[in-house]
């Protein structure tokens, strides 16, 4: 699994840990039914061949969840005087051409979700807002060309 660093409010490194822990706990119990026989008569038990791939599976996602918890990166607010420059953990107010107005907030891939207006400082919105001020406009380079002016910045807890 590659390395790299993993972007994560407090919430979202919270969300992850309960999950690695819930995955270990189901872990437990599924190996601890593998007193299941591989083997019916001359045939492989469809029960033990289910129990095998559901351990699989685990075993994957928890893998990932430890790569996770091994390269993760808070996001930290930047000082006072630089709270004026879109960065991680920033929620962006902005109006587009036509007047509508929108809010984003600036977070790693692992908690973007657009219907909850939280987007990847990977995406081409995330990319194009980062280090811009109050009365820029930002022109987004994607399928579908748009152009935000950036009304506020605010950097505070979810």
């Amino acid at each position: 699994m590659p390395e790299e660093n993993f972007y994560l409010t407090k919430e979202g490194l919270e969300r992850i840990k309960k999950e690695y822990q819930s995955l270990r706990n189901l872990k437990k119990i599924k190996s601890s039914r593998e007193n299941i026989l591989p083997l019916e008569g001359e045939n492989v038990n469809p029960a033990y061949l289910s129990l095998q791939e559901d351990l699989e599976i685990l075993e994957r996602k928890t893998e990932e969840l430890e790569n996770i918890l091994k390269n993760y990166q808070i996001i930290k607010f930047p000082p006072k005087a630089k709270q004026n420059i879109v960065d991680l953990g920033a929620k962006v107010f902005l109006e587009d051409s036509s007047g509508q107005k929108v809010k984003f907030q600036i977070v790693g891939t692992l908690e973007a979700n657009p219907f909850l207006e939280k987007i990847s400082n990977e995406s081409p919105v995330g990319k194009a807002l980062l280090g811009c001020k109050v009365g820029e406009k930002v022109d987004i380079d994607s399928p579908v060309k748009l152009e935000y002016k950036i009304l506020k910045i605010t950097y505070e807890e979810s």
